[in-house]
């Protein structure tokens, strides 16, 4: 009697009998996404998505009025010998201003020899500002701003001694931009050679190897375009469409990895490629649906967020994540029938040879070695490991979130940020102004310009605020927008100290006196302290969603409580033990030297959120194999020590193998200049690491051995739920062939 196949097993079966149908399926798939992403723009996030709170609000209101402001620049001139008020400084001046003017690209241009830009002469005269207006919309002035970029560098060149520089809102955005998308891309270009590298050395075997990597890589794509058209739903900013594919091509190869490594492991036992097909499709490809499923809702969890950064994050490694599981469970079937024997084509020489079954020969590796070890001592290895790990977590409460704003980059990598500490030293605040929004009648009227008399002197009074103020009202008159500087780098104490005082002391006093105004400030700092406020306010109810369904899929997946329940311990323990690394090498600050950063003394942000969402999820991958694996042999009779030897030792080379992909492609992040960056990369790195070795090696089968046969208590309660997604098939056409003695493949996964 059969069982009624699943739908990993019938999507399998259907691919590897339909095989040129599922291959052109797929390849149409991939066309049509692609072309279809192709005719659409991707939509960014609006500036009032990617902020929260107070910081928001301004930026609606701003965008209800149609009073967004232009992008604000400066250029910045400087010389060590001539002051201000020599002819030679002046005549750079003058000469900046024609140049930037004739681009035809800038508006509402300020000298600092008119009266209204008077206060843009520093101090000791050595130092000026050119103030202007990018003409046109603030979103897109970065595509407009290289002109401007162009005529400033020849007023730089045609005045020896006197440096002339540019920086504001679009200057940088495009150089950030544009150093953001060099970087990816050098990045990605990295990580495909260092896969294939990597799978050459853990199928021995050329084809094995490329396989999962043009799986990725047709996944990568087609997602691509997938994410273009879900854009115009949910806006994508250049970070999400970056993290899509280097998790894209990370867990689109290991998807491929657990899938090949099974079918080639069910053809050495003896069977036919069509039955090793169905076996693979019937364990490992539910193996990924599960895996594939619980990264999906975990990612789910960052829409309970409120940040538009958040949004782009999720939308994209969700599409990227379910298009990987699509392919693996469709068109990869269909070509390791299509491919056959010729799966091991291209063996790679010198690399050694492993048996398919070493529990059976005697043979016994390293982790064979650890887990006999683990095995023998439960307690204690439980007690030793479990102590490590908790003695790694606890750095991690003192974890603190800070925006590291233009810190993120070194001035090393991004010249453009050499000229904003050159401005910030010279005019503290200029660059980064908060923006005071007002809502209220009669703005253009008398109580509208008594309330900016008085705020423009108290910016003049107060420490942390500085001048110029500039200040515009809409047609209609109902809601105006000044712009002041913070003292700091923007994101520092001091500007964040600057803003409370902007906020709680002089707004009051001054535009909050207009009859029914309703104030909010906006701008850098302001979306920096909000957006973080917001992060720790959401935090709880994220991690609760994610651990909430993540209980569920794996209690529904292996109808087990206590499963279900282990589960989330130790991924919380392998998340915790990532965030207390973090904290050690980024906060404190103990890797600079290698790693080549400044610590802000905070870790930026969104990465400690994005890294549960995102950890707890992925390590579902490695978990939901190996527990899958140990089912079956529990499931086919075998004792629970039996079946944990069995399942770890039979899934070993394959988890390593995915570990070290995912590592390496977790340290091409590490390799970016971006602070965040490198946070989540070593962060991910480290997770992965402690998920491969401490928790799947000693933590699981230490604590599954002393549970014994508790470990599938599921109450009567709860017998209700449908048959696990990880319960192997009874199908006797896919029931494992015992394995031939000494039949051999090259080293393997």
């Amino acid at each position: 009697m059969t069982s009624r196949r699943g739908l990993a097993q019938a999507a399998g079966h259907w691919s590897a009998t339909h095989r040129w149908a599922a291959v052109l399926l797929w390849l149409a798939f991939v066309v049509v996404a692609t072309v279809g992403g192709g005719m659409v723009t991707q939509q960014e996030p609006t500036p009032a998505e990617l902020t929260n709170g107070e910081a928001r609000h301004a930026e609606r209101i701003l965008d209800d009025a149609g009073l967004s402001l232009p992008a604000h620049e400066v250029v910045f001139v400087h010389s060590d010998r001539a002051t201000a008020d020599s002819a030679e400084f002046r005549t750079a001046v003058t000469d900046v201003v024609q140049r930037i003017k004739g681009t035809g690209k800038v508006r509402d241009v300020v000298s600092p020899f008119d009266p209204a830009g008077a206060a843009a002469v520093s101090a000791d005269r050595h130092s000026a500002l050119v103030q202007f207006d990018m003409a046109g919309d603030a979103v897109k002035a970065k595509e407009e701003v290289q002109p401007v970029l162009d005529a400033v560098a020849k007023a730089d060149t045609s005045h020896p001694g006197i440096a002339v520089e540019q920086f504001g809102e679009a200057s940088f955005t495009h150089k950030y931009e544009e150093k953001l998308h060099t970087d990816y891309t050098n990045a990605e270009t990295i990580s495909f050679p260092v896969t294939l590298g990597i799978l050459l050395v853990a199928f021995g075997a050329l084809v094995a190897a490329l396989l999962p990597v043009v799986l990725a890589i047709t996944a990568v794509v087609a997602a691509g375009g997938l994410l273009s058209l879900s854009s115009h739903l949910v806006h994508i900013d250049q970070n999400g469409s970056s993290v899509m594919s280097l998790i894209g091509i990370a867990v689109g190869v290991d998807y491929s990895l657990f899938y090949i490594r099974r079918v080639r492991e069910e053809r050495a036992r003896g069977n036919t490629t069509q039955a090793a097909v169905s076996a693979a499709a019937a364990t490992s490809g539910r193996s990924v649906i599960v895996s594939g499923l619980t990264v999906i809702v975990s990612l789910a969890g960052l829409f309970l967020s409120g940040n538009g950064i958040f949004y782009g994050m999720a939308t994209a490694t969700i599409i990227v994540v379910a298009v990987a599981v699509l392919g693996s469970v469709t068109v990869l079937p269909a070509l390791l029938s299509l491919l056959g024997h010729r799966i091991d084509k291209g063996r790679v020489p010198l690399l050694p040879r492993m048996r398919v079954d070493d529990e059976d020969t005697g043979r016994r590796g390293f982790w064979g070695v650890v887990l006999g070890a683990v095995l023998r001592r439960p307690a204690v290895s439980l007690v030793l490991c479990g102590g490590a790990l908790v003695a790694l977590v606890v750095p991690a409460f003192s974890l603190h979130t800070s925006d590291p704003g233009v810190s993120d980059l070194s001035a090393k990598s991004l010249p453009v940020l050499r000229t904003y500490e050159r401005i910030q030293e010279a005019f503290p605040g200029s660059s980064t102004p908060a923006k005071v929004v007002v809502k209220a009648d009669g703005l253009d009227g008398a109580a509208g310009d008594a309330a900016l008399k008085s705020f423009t002197e108290a910016a003049g009074s107060t420490p942390g605020l500085s001048g110029p103020v500039t200040y515009r009202v809409s047609d209609d008159g109902k809601v105006g927008v000044a712009t002041v500087g913070l003292a700091g780098t923007g994101t520092d104490e001091t500007s964040v100290h600057a803003l409370k005082t902007l906020r709680d002391k002089v707004l009051p006093a001054t535009f909050g006196t207009v009859e029914g105004a309703d104030v909010a400030v906006g701008g850098t700092t302001a979306a920096s302290v909000d957006t973080n406020a917001n992060l720790s306010d959401r935090a709880p109810w994220v991690a609760g969603f994610v651990l909430l369904f993540t209980f569920a899929v794996m209690l529904v997946s292996f109808r087990s409580l206590v499963v279900a329940g282990f589960t989330l311990v130790l991924n919380l323990l392998s998340v915790g033990a990532a965030y207390g690394i973090v904290v050690l090498v980024f906060q404190r600050g103990w890797g600079e030297g290698l790693l080549g950063f400044t610590s802000t003394g905070g870790i930026a942000s969104w990465v400690p959120l994005f890294m549960f969402v995102f950890l707890f999820g992925l390590s579902m991958d490695y978990h939901v194999f190996v527990v899958s694996r140990i089912r079956e042999g529990h499931d086919r009779g075998l004792s629970t020590t039996r079946a944990i030897e069995q399942g770890i030792r039979g899934t070993a080379g394959v988890v390593t193998g995915a570990a070290v992909v995912m590592v390496a492609v977790a340290g091409v992040f590490g390799m970016l200049p971006q602070l965040s960056m490198k946070e989540s990369g070593v962060g991910m790195a480290t997770a992965v690491l402690v998920d491969a070795t401490f928790i799947r090696i000693v933590l699981l089968p230490a604590t599954m051995k002393l549970l014994g046969d508790a470990n599938w208590y599921l109450p009567k309660w709860l017998r209700w739920l449908p048959a696990g997604l990880a319960e192997p098939s009874t199908d006797s056409t896919v029931a494992p062939a015992r394995p031939a003695d000494r039949e051999t493949l090259p080293t393997g996964a």
